[in-house]
């Protein structure tokens, strides 16, 4: 029995806590034991209010990049943002969002497969697809025609959740999530909102993925005419992430959640009612009764005093200990995305340690 495909999570997603200088040419070098270029780096202000940021390797500048928070188009103009995707790690420039003398920072980083390639398997080519197989994770950009249409993801494996936006518009962030309703691909959430899941046929066309094609609708935040797009695909690998949901019990002795590894990075989502996308990693306080936490859809600063929102990370999954509404309200559906520190019991059976 096979306990992981991904022996070595920090070869494909690591997380980077950091503190700004206010000076060009700023270099992090990931502190983890395996070497990682990443691919994606998503940003967020730990100390103080700022919109996140997130950069990827497909556009045509390293320093271009969208906030996951807010609906705008792709930022191009600021030069002084991200200005390499490095082999352990990456540079920024002197972006006060980003880099702001000591204020503090976060930034979570995924590695696809570089610049990435058209993907023809679809009835639309994609622009660039660029697909890490091993740990399941894509990055796809197209143009819409103001019609459904499939396209490539390059995972040779079922998306589980998939983030859209569109590059050109002022339009809401679009989220599937396999374990969001009976017929996920028949609804939606939004990553920079607090709104519950919305049924409409125009975002997935009613069709869910498939081991080679994402479908999508007509709308015009995933398919407008003449206008670019920016997808994230990824698709669950046992031991290294995991995409489901659990139900609420509005109590201390929370929910426990199977994961099959210790997460390095969880979010959380309450997809029946209202609620923030609540993003908990395992360098920063906000587990273990340490209880910060930031949102994907705001720009608030971290909230490192409320217990209400705290949850254990274990050597196999986290528990909740919060019970706040949003994470925890009793009866209520959540779904979470984790990704892996360090699998539960790698190939060679040796198991992992609680945080």
């Amino acid at each position: 029995m096979a306990y992981t495909t991904v022996d070595d999570p920090q070869a494909n997603f690591q997380v980077e806590l950091y503190t700004g200088n206010g000076s060009a040419d700023h270099a992090m070098t990931f502190d983890g034991g395996t070497d990682m270029q990443p691919d994606v780096v998503w940003f967020a202000t730990r100390s103080n209010a700022a919109n996140h940021q997130m950069h990827n390797a497909l556009t045509a500048e390293t320093y271009h990049y969208v906030r996951p928070n807010a609906t705008n188009a792709l930022i191009t103009s600021n030069s002084d943002a991200l200005t390499s995707f490095n082999s352990d790690g990456f540079t920024i420039g002197s972006d006060g969002v980003i880099n702001e003398n000591t204020y503090t920072y976060v930034a979570w980083c995924w590695k696809a497969n570089g610049s990435g390639a058209a993907n023809s398997e679809g009835n639309t080519t994609t622009t660039k697809t660029s697909a890490n197989t091993t740990s399941g994770f894509s990055i796809i950009t197209y143009d819409g025609d103001g019609a459904a249409a499939t396209l490539g993801h390059g995972l040779g494996a079922v998306p589980h959740v998939i983030f859209q936006k569109n590059l050109d518009d002022t339009e809401n962030w679009q989220v599937y999530h396999h374990k969001n309703t009976s017929a996920p691909e028949t609804d939606y959430l939004t990553l920079n909102t607090t709104n519950a899941t919305g049924d409409q046929s125009s975002r997935w066309n009613d069709t869910a993925p498939t081991s080679t094609l994402i479908s999508i609708g007509s709308d015009s935040s995933v398919s407008q005419s003449g206008e670019s797009m920016l997808m994230l695909a990824w698709s669950e690998k046992q031991g290294f992430s995991k995409f489901g949901f659990y139900i609420g019990n509005g109590n201390a002795d929370g929910p426990f959640v199977y994961t099959g590894f210790r997460p390095a990075f969880i979010m959380l989502k309450r997809s029946d009612s209202t609620g923030g996308w609540y993003m908990y990693d395992i360098k920063r306080p906000g587990r273990n009764n340490e209880n910060g936490y930031l949102q994907a859809n705001s720009a608030s600063a971290e909230d490192t005093n409320s217990g209400n929102f705290g949850f254990d990370i274990l050597s196999n999954g986290f528990k909740l200990r919060g019970t706040y509404t949003t994470i925890n309200e009793s009866g209520g559906t959540f779904v979470y995305m984790a990704w892996a520190d360090q699998p539960f019991v790698n190939s060679e059976g040796e198991p992992a340690n609680a945080r």
